[in-house]
């Protein structure tokens, strides 16, 4: 028997499959058009003889020899991913200053897991976030006061890279008493009398306005708050509406606190990138922890998708 049939890309599209329960999501994780998985999973298939997975399952049930491989991924994934992580110590040495400046005020539900996961296995390696909320977070990189930022724009500017992160979607929330609660998706129309709820922040980083309001000429009042949980109240108590991420309004949703719509019919999607400086773009460290937040997120979030 050829030992070499089952490789690690197998193991990876396979435990995507697992973590989305679709195909065409499982593709998008592993960078994968849905015809060449699927040719990778037939490979398997033909070799062991045996279905991995049932076809026309929601969500994706696997077969005791997908079951199998499924563990043999769990297994040896994280190890390879620790031999790579120690080579490229020993290559860069463990020691480095990993200063965050983030942007967003909901980075956080996110980031603070992110950096649980990274900091034992990058001990030597001094993390720490710029305090406050940063309007420009790549100036930092410049004046090499941060070493990291998280970012909504990979805007092109001498000296920066970037590493794409993942999109996700952006919601309107209302109290369930609301009458925007009656309908499902929400147009730019419907803000036009309503109090909208938003971080303290330059229009141009919020993406509803920016995207879908100020290109139909609507300027809707606006009120403050700089803590998510301050707007879901303040929506709960019908004092307005907000737009959100997905993942971060889900526990509010699930008490009826407020209700979540969709806006616009091809739904609002934001995006999210790690800005480094040029020269630190190898940096073993500053990869790993952008590989980190992604694994993380997807594991952990809802309503992300990839972001090539």
């Amino acid at each position: 028997m050829d030992n070499s049939i089952i490789e690690l890309r197998h193991l990876r599209t396979l435990l995507a499959l697992e973590e989305t329960g679709s195909v065409s999501l499982a593709a998008e994780r592993v960078f994968l058009t849905q015809s060449a998985l699927s040719h990778q999973i037939r490979v398997l298939e033909t070799y062991f003889g045996t279905p991995l997975f049932e076809r026309k399952s929601t969500p994706i049930r696997f077969t005791p020899a997908g079951e199998r491989l499924l563990k043999l991924g769990r297994e040896l994934l994280p190890r390879v991913a620790h031999a790579e992580r120690d080579l490229m110590q020993i290559v860069q040495g463990e020691a480095g200053e990993l200063r965050l400046a983030v942007e967003c005020h909901t980075c956080f539900d996110w980031l603070m897991p992110a950096m649980g996961v990274f900091r034992p296995q990058w001990q030597q390696v001094e993390l720490d976030i710029v305090s406050g909320f940063q309007a420009d977070p790549v100036g930092l990189l410049l004046t090499n006061r941060a070493d990291l930022a998280i970012v909504s724009e990979d805007t092109p500017q001498a000296g920066i890279v970037y590493q794409p992160l993942f999109s996700y979607e952006m919601v309107g929330i209302c109290a369930p008493d609301h009458p925007l609660a009656q309908k499902l998706v929400w147009q730019p129309e419907d803000f036009i009398h309503e109090t909208l709820i938003t971080y303290p922040v330059p229009d141009d980083m919020l993406d509803l306005l920016r995207k879908v309001l100020f290109p139909k000429n609507i300027h809707p009042t606006r009120r403050n708050s700089e803590l998510t949980i301050a707007i879901v109240q303040l929506v709960a108590s019908r004092r307005g509406i907000a737009t959100l991420p997905h993942w971060a309004v889900m526990p509010y949703v699930e008490k009826n606190y407020v209700v979540e719509r969709k806006i616009t019919e091809h739904s609002l999607q934001s995006k999210l990138y790690a800005a480094m400086r040029e020269e630190d773009k190898d940096l073993a460290y500053l990869n790993d922890f952008c590989e980190i937040i992604r694994s993380e997120s997807f594991a952990n979030l809802s309503g992300l998708s990839v972001l090539k």
